[in-house]
């Protein structure tokens, strides 16, 4: 269920190692529209239509693609129900739902508000209109990025996005600016983020975290303001990033606990809480992995890896797991992050000394080195996943 980078990817990679049994991946659109790399959308440097990917590749190597919505799923008859009334019956279920904002958890917005102050935060529609408003919006305007408290999908990353943003402002309408308003203090790759915008952007980007009452109380799209305990803030584009939960697929399948997200065993990635069931991807309580298309791929190949050892009676073995989050700092420079994982003894966690961030203070060419390290990853990745 679910056709990103983490159930096609588990769709092809069980189909390879199971090549005699049925592979159904039940996923309503037609073209999948990929989170990484929308943040250059936003920033009016890359085309929607890259982002954009279909099914063939999967339907190629005789896996059934089922262009329908995963409406329920009855864990004891084992089977799923289609919107379209349909049913399919099942004897190992992936689940791969992905994302689903927590409407009215941000006071103030609700689903109509997400026209006016879009989240951008499931690449489509939402990705080309808060491009569309920034390309609209008058020189001299004022744009406010809200950041929730973790966890929530990344990427698209908040801080990639300001970044982009900047670059757009001071390109474009250099007498705008981005004031970030932040519910934390301290994010990813952190030191890096500030050393780029105080070198780029000094004046088109000001960040407020958590200790300096940047946290998002409230806002009212009528008016255009967010509301901070002690500040209101009129914008001129709003891109309110609402807390999250796992794809609502996910609570009625039963998968997800009280936080709204998936516990899971990581040797295999099957749910703690239904027999049978895996669950992948940002929907997921994997931490310290985070909810990146990185993560979820990888944690499709294991899962599938598993299933095929599981099917064919051989014993499932611990791993190491790795993730690396690329993101764009300007046109033609990123930073990264990576951090190396253990599955052993029922629980994720970082292997101390592996992984590592990019060096502050690196020359442009090492910078501009990792952004096509960043393309040639998200290259390979839509390939291997797509075909």
């Amino acid at each position: 269920v679910g056709g990103g980078f983490g159930g096609a990817a588990a769709a092809r990679f069980l189909k390879a190692g199971l090549p005699d049994a049925r592979i159904t991946l039940i996923e309503p659109q037609k073209r999948y529209i990929a989170c990484p790399f929308s943040n250059l959308v936003i920033g009016g440097l890359r085309d929607m239509e890259a982002q954009t990917f279909g099914y063939e590749g999967l339907k190629a190597v005789d896996i059934d693609v089922v262009q329908d919505r995963a409406e329920d799923v009855d864990t004891t008859a084992r089977r799923v129900t289609l919107g379209s009334g349909g049913t399919l019956s099942y004897d190992k279920l992936i689940m791969s739902p992905g994302i689903d904002i927590r409407w009215g958890a941000l006071e103030g917005y609700d689903e109509a508000v997400q026209e006016a102050m879009p989240h951008a935060w499931k690449a489509g529609p939402q990705t080309t209109l808060l491009r569309d408003q920034l390309e609209a919006m008058q020189d001299g305007g004022l744009v406010v990025m809200s950041v929730p408290p973790a966890p929530f999908r990344c990427p698209p990353g908040p801080y990639e996005r300001a970044s982009l943003i900047a670059n757009y402002l001071k390109t474009r309408k250099p007498a705008s600016k981005l004031i970030i308003l932040d519910a934390k203090d301290q994010f990813s790759k952190q030191p890096l983020f500030l050393e780029a915008w105080a070198k780029h952007y000094p004046d088109h980007l000001e960040w407020i975290g958590a200790s300096d009452f940047g946290r998002v109380a409230s806002v009212d799209p009528g008016a255009m303001t967010l509301s901070t305990d002690f500040d209101t803030y009129d914008a001129d584009v709003a891109n309110v990033i609402p807390p999250q939960k796992a794809g609502e697929i996910a609570e009625r399948a039963g998968v997800a606990d009280q936080t709204g997200w998936c516990p899971i065993d990581p040797l295999d990635f099957s749910s703690t809480l239904q027999p049978d069931i895996h669950v992948l991807g940002d929907a997921t309580i994997a931490a310290p992995m985070p909810k990146s298309a990185f993560s979820a791929n990888l944690q499709a190949k294991l899962c599938a890896l598993q299933i095929t050892r599981e099917l064919r009676g051989q014993p499932l073995a611990p791993t190491v797991l790795a993730n690396t989050c690329y993101s764009y700092v300007t046109p033609d420079a990123a930073v990264s992050i990576t951090g190396v994982y253990s599955n052993e003894g029922g629980a994720l966690s970082s292997i101390e000394g592996a992984g590592g961030l990019s060096p502050q203070g690196a020359a442009q060419s090492v910078r501009a080195a990792e952004a096509a390290q960043a393309a040639a990853w998200f290259d390979q990745i839509t390939r291997q996943t797509f075909g």
